[in-house]
């Protein structure tokens, strides 16, 4: 069996799990999150924790992926999960608008990146971003769309960048 699948998944007293129809359900103090389970794959809960389990043989990498995605679903709803973004750059800065992203960028025109559901926006300075939200796929794709907006250039480094990349820069053309 996979090595992953074989930990099990401790449950705070704060988390309520639930199995219906191949639909695991965690609710935890920042929210809800819901997935549907693989057909070849059992989960139990027994003292506290969670077994995953494959069904069968030919399956085991299954139990693994399904293991990690229900524990981010559990870390998630007790702590949530956060990305870090800066802008790098003469006059690029965000603000907050609302509940929704003003970025400027160097463009014509200002950038407004909308807040979507689960997700909440903070700008700790003009050129920080932390997005937070409780499913993991959901803020890590959060932060590459407004990577995206902008990334970053070999040559200057200026864009947007994670708080944690490491640029690698070119040397400019000799004449």
């Amino acid at each position: 069996m996979s090595r992953i699948a074989k930990q099990p998944i401790a449950l705070d007293s704060k988390i309520n799990f639930e199995i219906k129809d191949n639909v695991v359900t965690v609710k935890g103090p920042k929210g809800e999150l819901s997935m549907n389970l693989h057909e070849s794959v059992t989960v139990e809960q027994k003292d506290g924790e969670l077994l995953v389990s494959p069904s069968s043989d030919d399956m085991i990498y299954m139990a693994g992926t399904m293991r990690s995605l229900i524990n981010n679903m559990v870390e998630g709803v007790t702590n949530g999960f956060s990305k870090k973004l800066q802008l790098v750059g003469v006059g690029y800065r965000v603000a907050m608008k609302g509940k929704d992203l003003d970025l400027n960028l160097g463009f014509s025109h200002p950038v407004i990146y909308p807040a979507r559901e689960g997700i909440s926006f903070e700008t700790p300075s003009q050129t920080e971003i932390v997005v937070n939200g409780t499913d993991k796929q959901v803020v890590g794709q959060v932060a590459a769309e407004i990577r995206a907006i902008r990334p970053p250039e070999p040559y200057k480094g200026k864009g947007v960048k994670y708080a944690d990349e490491r640029l690698y820069r070119k040397e400019a053309k000799k004449a």
